[in-house]
């Protein structure tokens, strides 16, 4: 149990049934009333929430979360498949669950699943990822200022990128807000 004092960010608490992550806490003391202010975020369905909690509200439940490391295999149909590392485990995560990662997923690739108990919440990718893109060419005179153009990585996630990638260049994408990073080495 873990009082409402020792809140941190990244600590995972249970909260009215929820599984919820401390993204900010900022303790408060108005006309002589010390409370804790507290952002949440749902790690099941990713809802943020905004809470004020009392020093003497009871303590909550702290809730640990396992990473495993796995492999991307394929997709099959509405499923994703990863396999675990060490123990060759295969699991299936749905689709719908893995709409903003599945636009950088490649096979082979190595992420962490987070798991409660037994129960998948969702995956971690790495900061940035290289894929390939597909692109127009360049129109001629276009090159040396700052525009962009529309390419489409593998998966099909559309990226602006500067005018001088070409068709089938390997660019750096982020995988926090899915924009153009560099050129891949």
């Amino acid at each position: 149990m873990i009082k409402v004092n020792d809140l941190k960010n990244g600590i995972v608490i249970e909260y009215d049934g929820k599984l919820m992550q401390i993204q900010e806490f900022m303790h408060v003391l108005q006309n002589k009333v010390a409370y804790v202010r507290v952002k949440m975020k749902d790690l099941r369905t990713g809802a943020v929430m905004e809470t004020a909690l009392k020093g003497s509200d009871s303590a909550f439940k702290r809730c640990f979360i396992e990473k495993r490391p796995m492999q991307y295999i394929y997709a099959d149909g509405g499923n994703y498949v990863f396999m675990d590392n060490e123990t060759y485990e295969q699991v299936e995560i749905p689709a719908e669950r893995l709409e903003w990662e599945k636009n950088f997923l490649k096979e082979g690739m190595n992420v962490d699943i987070q798991y409660y108990e037994s129960e998948i919440l969702n995956i971690s990718l790495p900061d940035k990822v290289s894929a390939v893109v597909k692109t127009e060419p360049a129109v001629a005179g276009n090159t040396k200022t700052n525009s962009l153009k529309d390419a489409f990585l593998e998966s099909g996630y559309l990226v602006k990128v500067p005018m001088f990638i070409t068709d089938g260049e390997e660019i750096i994408v982020s995988t926090i807000d899915g924009s153009y990073v560099s050129r891949a080495k």
